[in-house]
């Protein structure tokens, strides 16, 4: 389905650093906005990361944050390899291709690097982002289980 409304799609910077830390906090919701915004300020002229903020009248609704890893990445032929921190849409915005709009942008900013993959990951369990990413035209290439030993 295609948005039937406007967006803006900005590069992260100090004037919607709030407006995405928001976002990330409703994405990660056990993060703390204090470390989120000093996390992601140091990214505004990183050459290594980047993030593009979705806006809809006033209200900022999506985000896709990009990384360069160049330690192993699951699946990756070559290294670097650009990697998708995390890309959220607000509910009431879903199902309205604008997560489909960001990872086109997020394929553009890796093809600039020079890179010919991008990967990303999500947790076993959650279909709705595995649909997506496939339907994105991600392949998936492995699946762990984790574990932990407190002593």
């Amino acid at each position: 389905m295609k948005s039937n409304f406007k967006i803006d799609i900005e590069v992260l910077s100090l004037q919607n650093l709030n407006q995405l830390t928001e976002l990330v906090l409703e994405f990660w919701n056990d993060c703390l906005f204090e470390e989120e915004l000093e996390s992601y300020k140091s990214i505004i002229d990183s050459e290594d990361e980047i993030c593009y903020v979705v806006k809809h009248d006033e209200h900022y609704i999506a985000f896709v944050h990009l990384s360069t890893r160049n330690d192993y990445v699951e699946g990756a032929e070559n290294l670097p390899v650009a990697y998708v921190e995390g890309i959220y849409v607000k509910p009431a915005y879903q199902k309205q291709g604008i997560a489909k709009e960001l990872v086109k942008i997020a394929e553009n900013w890796v093809k600039e690097k020079g890179f010919t993959q991008i990967a990303s990951d999500t947790e076993s369990g959650n279909l709705g982002s595995i649909d997506f990413h496939t339907k994105s035209g991600f392949t998936e290439v492995e699946r762990i289980v984790c574990f932990i030993k407190n002593l």
